[in-house]
Order: structure tokens, then sequence, then C-alpha cells
């Protein structure tokens, strides 16, 4: 064991013993069995350099072994987990935290204060409860609005992957699928996530992913209210499956009088209609990218207007063609006399054999289209013999 030569060498009542870690539930794994070794004084801290005691596990089937890598006198100092050293509550890394929460880190940085500073705040910690904080700003500060909209709702197992095998990328690796490492191509090394300090990320400082967080909530769309005022309707998606009507009217029914609530489970949505537009928009605004039930963060959206809404739908059922260019444009209705050819004062047509094509008994004041053909008008069509009918050459003759 290689620890620093200072008080801590020679006063061994300042190492750390422990029984259990302190570790979020990414770290831990989704293994309820999982198996644990233990090394009393096993490694020093690295940031108070005191020796402490290790854990070493492996939190499911085709991942890395992880340990503790800081005392739990530094992890309950931040509230952090000791491994990943994210928050303990939601899941961000410190420098988003007291950010968020406007927290200013008084931690010494000099390795003798930092001695001195430790043991006086174990002797503090051993008078209160050791599930709390011990740092008072964070049992003062609430959640913030940037915590809620960047907090982590369920475990990021992806995390606990194992390295990428250097062999495999040098094109050497023999093990084939039992090799433990990851056989995948290395992210760019010029990547300013690849290169992360220990200390950076635990006094808030310089950390790459917390400047990432921060730009991504920067760049969070909003939720504006739509412009017709009589919308008081909220649409709530992604809703648990064993949620209650009751349940999801107690989450809406702080921020104003709820008309009506309905839940559809098939779809896992509802739809919330308070009494007032002022009361729909502050529980759009409280609860938009902020609220989770049940460990899922619920969509939150405007109803449709009903109006808008009917429009839009005759809109998308008779969509508008664009004519087609070179084509002549529509015929011109035509005449009253085509529209009604048979009136009603029409005489029945007399009953002779074979006389289809004798019209001429067909006209007179009841036939339409006689008045309306224009006269000494012939057409092909009219002539019986290019269809082949031979009634006129069978007739007899008078």
């Amino acid at each position: 064991m290689a620890v620093s030569k200072s008080t801590n060498t020679y006063n061994r009542q300042n190492w750390e013993d422990s029984d259990f870690p302190i570790l979020c539930q990414t770290c831990l794994g989704d293994n309820p069995y999982i198996r644990m070794t233990k090394e009393k004084y096993g490694k020093e801290c690295k940031i108070c350099c005191r020796p402490f005691t290790v854990f070493r596990w492996c939190p499911g089937s085709r991942m890395r072994f992880k340990k503790t890598e800081i005392c739990q006198t530094c992890s309950k100092l931040k509230n952090v987990c000791q491994t990943c050293l994210l928050d303990l509550e939601y899941g961000l890394p410190i420098q988003v935290r007291d950010a968020a929460l406007k927290i200013q880190d008084d931690l010494p940085r000099n390795e003798v204060n930092k001695e001195y500073y430790i043991q006086n705040l174990d002797s503090q910690m051993s008078k209160v409860d050791p599930t709390q904080p011990s740092n008072s700003a964070l049992k003062s500060k609430g959640a913030s609005d940037l915590l809620l909209r960047l907090a982590r709702t369920a475990p990021y197992y992806k995390r606990n992957r194992p390295h990428v095998c250097s062999f495999w990328v040098k094109g050497e690796c023999r093990r084939g699928e039992e090799c433990p490492y990851r056989h995948e191509k290395p992210t760019d090394p010029d990547d300013p996530l690849a290169d992360q300090n220990i200390k950076d990320r635990y006094y808030g400082v310089n950390d790459p992913v917390a400047e990432k967080l921060m730009r991504r909530a920067a760049a969070m769309p909003a939720l504006p209210p739509p412009e017709d005022r009589t919308v008081t309707t909220l649409y709530i998606g992604n809703l648990p499956e064993n949620i209650t009507e009751d349940e999801l009217k107690g989450h809406f029914y702080q921020y104003g009088e709820i008309r009506c609530l309905t839940l559809v489970p098939r779809a896992q949505c509802a739809f919330v209609q308070y009494t007032t537009r002022s009361a729909a928009e502050h529980a759009a605004e409280k609860t938009f990218n902020r609220l989770v039930i049940g460990g899922k963060r619920l969509t939150i959206k405007w109803g449709k207007s009903q109006g808008r809404q009917g429009a839009n739908e005759k809109n998308e059922t008779e969509p508008v063609l664009e004519p087609v260019p070179g084509l002549p444009g529509t015929l011109p209705p035509p005449p009253p006399a085509f529209l009604h050819p048979f009136p009603p004062q029409m005489p029945p047509p007399p009953s002779r054999p074979n006389d289809f094509f004798n019209l001429q008994h067909y006209t007179g004041p009841g036939w339409g289209w006689a008045a309306a053909a224009p006269p000494g008008l012939h057409y092909p069509s009219q002539d019986p013999a290019r269809l082949g009918a031979h009634a006129h050459a069978n007739a007899p003759q008078p």
C-alpha cells in the first residue's frame, strides 16, 4: 500500500474503516445478489489522501469491475458517489449542481489545511445523522428548475461497460468473444470528454461533462402558450402504467382548479382542463420537462383549439392540388335543356320492332334533344351501316 508521507502515515486514528460503500444505483448495478471484496485501508483517497477501506465488485454481466475511489468523508461532504463522483440525488456532476443551487465551494486546497479540515469534519459527522449530507448548504437548498430538467430519472448502466480493447484497435487481439474488453472503435482522442481529472470533477471546476450539460440546458426548448386564450387543456404523456386518476389529479391540483381530467390508460396519456387560463399556464411552466412520476419524465404539451383542430382536419381530408400546366380548363356547364331531357309529360315511345335507329318518331314537343341538336350536323356514329346493323336492308318496302 502506497501512502503519502504526511500526518496520516503515522496517525492511524484518521484512517477510515467502513462496512459498506456509498454508491449510486448506476454504479451498484441491477444485480440484487452482488458480491463485493473488502480491503481494509487498501488505498488512499484521491482527494484527502487518507487511507480508507476499498470495495471492489462487478455491477453485472459483461460489465467491468468497479471500485471506490474516494473515502466516505469526502463523499458525504459533497453528497456524491464514491466511484463516479456524481450527485446521489440528481445524478449530475458537482459543477452543474453547485451552479444550479448557487453553492460556493470553500474546501481548502492545501494539504495541511485539508487534513485539519477533514479531522474536524469527522468529529462533527459522528454526532449527526450519517445518511444526510454533511454540507449545510445542500440541506437548506431546494431543487431548482435546472436540476429538475437535467436530473436523470433512471439508472444509466451503459456507463459500466468495459473499456475499449487496445489490442483489438491495433488488430492483435486473439481472445475473440472471451475478451473482457469492448471491440469497438475508440472515440476521438481530441474530445474533451476523454480527458477528465477526478480532482477537477470533485471541486467543480473545468469539468467537460458539466459544460456539455450546461450547453444542453441552454438549448432546451420551451413551451410557449397558444394564441387562442380559450385553450386551458394540457396534454400529459408518457404516464406510468399503474397511475390512477386521483394520483394524477393530486399532482396538478396544486396549480389551480381543475374542471375535468380524462385518463386514457391504453395510450398512457391524460388531458387536464383547468377552469382559468392563468392556472393552465402556471401548471405548464412548473411541470414542463420537470415532473417525474414513477421514474418516468412526463411529456407536457398544450391542447389544441377545437375550431382550429376541425379546420386542420378538413384541410387534411381535402388536400389542395396544383393544376397541371398545359392542360385545358374545365368545361362549361351544359345548357338547361340537357339537364332535363325527359320532362314528366313525355309520351311513351311507340312499340315498333327493330326501330332502334329510326329516331324520327321520338322527335316532338316532348323530347328535349331534338330541339337542342343543331340542324344539319351529322356524326359518323349515327350511320347504322358503320355499326353492322341490317334493319333497313331487311325492312319490307311499303
